[in-house]
């Protein structure tokens, strides 16, 4: 599964995460948009007036039949999109834990010089709280002069340092952990 995590219609963190799924052998795609899964801003009144929306459950069950999922994280004033934030805050009245302890490569990259690191760090450090294995992590900073349609990564450096996230994701899947 994979998640740009942003509303934007033309999201580089969409594009690079369906590249980065493309970089497995043998990967089956299920791409997210999340403006298929837009609900109204979670409350708890609108919680009780209205129940969880299905959208929220259709997001929880594309999750649950996933064997491993990869976020690109849009980072918006430091943080996540308010798109993915409001999806996660449904999700979670499903119960936990919400990511269904699913193997994760967590993604970010910006036109600027971070290229998403401060969304990333959040990320890192709050999804493994709610399910989410993290296997792997990984930064693209300038989007823009590092990242090519046809060539994927064109920076020899972090292709190098992409890889061996990747590798470590890869690893997650074909080892599942003992319960």
């Amino acid at each position: 599964m994979t998640i740009g995590a942003s509303n934007s219609k033309n999201s580089i963190n969409r594009q690079f995460a369906v590249w980065a799924v493309g970089q497995i052998k043998g990967a089956e795609l299920v791409g997210v948009d999340l403006n298929d899964f837009e609900m109204p801003i979670y409350s708890q009144d609108r919680e009780q007036e209205n129940g969880i929306p299905q959208l929220a459950k259709d997001f929880k069950s594309l999750v649950t039949q996933s064997d491993g999922i990869i976020i690109s994280f849009a980072e918006h004033n430091g943080n996540y999109s308010v798109a993915f934030k409001n999806i996660l805050d449904w999700m979670s009245r499903l119960g936990r834990p919400f990511w269904s302890d699913k193997p994760m490569l967590l993604l970010a990259t910006s036109p600027g010089r971070r290229g998403g690191k401060g969304v990333l760090e959040i990320a890192e450090r709050t999804l493994p709280h709610q399910g989410g294995v993290v296997a792997g992590s990984f930064s693209l900073p300038d989007f823009n002069q590092n990242f090519s349609a046809e060539q994927g990564i064109i920076d020899n450096v972090e292709t190098d340092r992409f890889n061996s996230e990747l590798n470590k994701f890869v690893a997650s899947l074909e080892s599942p952990v003992a319960v």
